[in-house]
């Protein structure tokens, strides 16, 4: 195998994670094997099922039910969430391992999502399964929790809210749910691998700081570095 089977992509919100996924679409197959190590690709990205969660809770109260997960802001009114969200990717990923036994022959499973506060990065991929974590490497894209918020205002278009590449919350949220994480703690423990469960995975920093992800030649030359990088601990492991 010359791929990635599984690259975890993960970061503060609006760090660019989306950016050099949406770079990676665009990207030659050719190139984007031999330069960055990945195939072709489906995404898993767990803001659909958050977007789909306030979605589906505006329906229960046109109903006259009670709203299950959010209230009528859009707070969530249990911390779990989070983690069912990283369980439902990874049952999205069971689905398609099942189907097709030789589905990482040809294919590489990009998984993004972003997580804040106390252990939040670790606790996340936990909830991930065995097969994941043994066959996972993990991209962080670092930025700083200001240029997170810079970032998260700029990209907001009206009317695209549910949009992957468009979405953006409010400065309240930003602060409440993401100002600190661990990744910091998790560079300090081990500077190659991240440990869950007894599993290693291999990661490395698409440093984005100053900001790289506007500009296509930025990221390539960013992202071969970074890939460069993991794939060399992919093998190592």
């Amino acid at each position: 195998m010359k791929h990635f089977p599984i690259l975890i992509i993960t970061g503060r919100p609006a760090a660019g994670k989306s950016e050099v996924i949406d770079f990676l679409k665009k990207c030659d197959p050719i190139v984007r094997l031999e330069k960055f190590y990945i195939a072709n690709f489906e995404e898993l990205d767990d803001f659909l099922y958050v977007w789909e969660t306030f979605e589906l809770d505006d329906l229960m109260a046109q109903m006259g039910k009670p709203r299950i997960w959010t209230d009528e802001k859009y707070w969530f009114k249990e911390p779990y969430i989070w983690d069912l969200y990283i369980k439902r990717l990874a049952l999205e990923y069971k689905k398609r391992v099942t189907k097709d036994p030789t589905y990482h022959e040809r294919m590489t499973t990009i998984v993004e999502f972003a997580r804040g506060g106390e252990n939040a990065i670790q606790n996340a991929l936990a909830y991930l399964s065995d097969e994941m974590l043994e066959k996972a490497v993990l991209m962080y894209i670092k930025v700083t929790y200001e240029e997170s918020v810079r970032k998260n205002r700029r990209r907001a278009r009206k009317g695209e809210e549910d949009s992957i590449l468009y979405h953006s919350l409010p400065d309240d949220k930003m602060d409440f749910y993401y100002k600190i994480n661990d990744w910091e703690e998790i560079e300090h423990k081990d500077p190659h691998f991240i440990h869950i469960r007894g599993f290693k995975i291999p990661y490395a920093v698409f440093d984005n700081m100053p900001e790289k992800t506007l500009d296509p030649l930025l990221i390539e030359q960013e992202l071969m570095k970074v890939t460069s990088h993991l794939w060399q601990l992919f093998k190592s492991k």
